[in-house]
């Protein structure tokens, strides 16, 4: 009996992550697979299907022999759009079962054709009526003072006309570390943020954590950062006000992705009556000028 045992790659928190001794099943998550791979990876299994599908039908026809009324015999082609037009219920125009053998293939085909309609139909429409969020989220992290204090920066953008009510956002660092007793370990940390929700997400979203002496980034260093593999995790949930349906957005910041000494540059402009975002300027940056980057990863004043 074959291993079952296999090794699967995935990503997660913007690492690859690689897992051995499962239990691999190349059904099993069939049906998720189908939902969340890109459209154009979607309708290319599904044209090979198709194509597969028929042509298994089109070699059984011919193993039938002179089994289609019309049919050249011999040819494959007229087996496989007579397969085709089964497949689909569309009817046939000069070509038509003439045997008994041909009669039974053809309803097992015409049944297969109505499932697997329903079936793509099905994930389709799933596809499509599946609720996404398009949240524009800043490439890169900065830390920069704020009221003061050095903080840990980083800003979204709501990149649809409808706007997110009831906005929820989380921060979370992923380090790795050692136990007292000197094992590694992969450890998550919650960051405090000075606005966790908004009651409207319609423009533009800059996140603070303030690094003060309650903060698991207090004084840690850039080359810190790096040495744990850190990573900042961010989670945004909302309720999209066209579809009154949950929505959700991730973004992953990675050690060399966090900036120091620097801040965003300004691109909201208010008037008494808009508000105006320039989007060409959403991930620059520029030095701050207010501190030096270790003393701002220490936490000094």
């Amino acid at each position: 009996m074959a291993d079952k045992r296999l090794t699967s790659t995935r990503h997660a928190f913007g690492r690859e992550i690689i897992s051995i001794g499962l239990d691999k099943d190349p059904l099993h998550d069939l049906y998720h697979t189908l939902l969340t791979m890109p459209w154009r990876s979607f309708f290319g299994v599904v044209l090979a299907g198709y194509l597969v599908v028929n042509s298994l039908f089109a070699l059984g026809y011919l193993a039938l022999g002179d089994a289609i009324l019309n049919a050249r015999p011999g040819s494959f082609l007229d087996c496989f759009f007579f397969s085709v037009q089964t497949l689909a219920t569309i009817g046939y125009g000069q070509m038509a079962p003439r045997t008994l053998g041909a009669n039974i293939l053809m309803s097992l085909e015409a049944l297969l054709g109505i499932l697997g309609l329903a079936i793509t139909t099905g994930l389709v429409f799933a596809r499509f009526s599946r609720p996404t969020a398009r949240v524009l989220f800043s490439r890169v992290a900065v830390v920069s003072r704020y009221d003061g204090v050095p903080s840990l920066m980083f800003r979204m953008a709501n990149a649809r006309e409808k706007q997110i009510v009831e906005a929820r956002l989380r921060l979370a660092l992923l380090r790795n570390e050692r136990t007292l007793e000197g094992e590694p370990v992969r450890r998550l940390y919650d960051l405090k943020l000075r606005r966790s929700e908004q009651p409207l997400f319609a423009l533009t979203w800059t996140a603070v954590h303030a690094i003060d002496e309650d903060s698991p980034l207090y004084g840690l260093t850039p080359s810190g950062l790096k040495e744990s593999l850190s990573d900042l995790v961010v989670s945004l949930t909302g309720v999209d006000e066209g579809l009154a349906q949950t929505i959700y957005a991730r973004y992953v910041y990675r050690a060399e992705d966090v900036r120091f000494a620097a801040r965003f540059v300004d691109i909201l402009r208010a008037t008494e009556d808009r508000s105006t975002i320039d989007f060409t300027n959403f991930h620059e940056v520029v030095p701050s000028g207010e501190f030096e980057v270790h003393r701002a990863a220490e936490g000094a004043s």
